[in-house]
């Protein structure tokens, strides 16, 4: 049976990729996330999560976090470009019901989009 999980080749796993993201990359944030990205050559987006203990000491509440994002991510990822993202969440996002930190998180990938989409429409001008 084929899983719903999402598929090593989306994940960030090397400590240099989360390296690499926290110096060179664009942003975007909201209440309860901060989430930078930079291009890949990969051909589809990555996705990295940085969920630490000051967001809650419990661990529960910190997977709940990022059970969330990682759905969140799977249903846009084909939308996406080919970017690697670390999303970091804020000690805010501790308190939030899930359906709100999704409608957040959805808010971030939006802006994504756009700015994007921006970049990308006055290069395709140029060639």
């Amino acid at each position: 049976m084929a899983t719903a999980g999402l598929p090593r080749e989306a994940r960030l796993r090397r400590p240099g990729d989360f390296a690499a993201l926290r110096t060179s990359s664009g942003r975007a944030s909201g209440r309860c996330f901060h989430l930078r990205y930079r291009g890949n050559e990969l051909g589809h987006a990555r996705l990295g999560l940085a969920i630490s203990k000051r967001v809650s000491k419990r661990a529960v509440e910190r997977n709940r976090i990022k059970r969330l994002l990682r759905e969140s991510f799977r249903r846009v990822r084909d939308q996406l470009p080919a970017i690697d993202l670390m999303v970091m969440a804020r000690e805010q996002a501790a308190g939030v019901p899930g359906p709100q930190l999704l409608a957040e998180i959805e808010q971030l990938w939006k802006k994504l989009l756009a700015n994007h989409t921006e970049k990308s429409s006055p290069n395709a001008a140029h060639h």
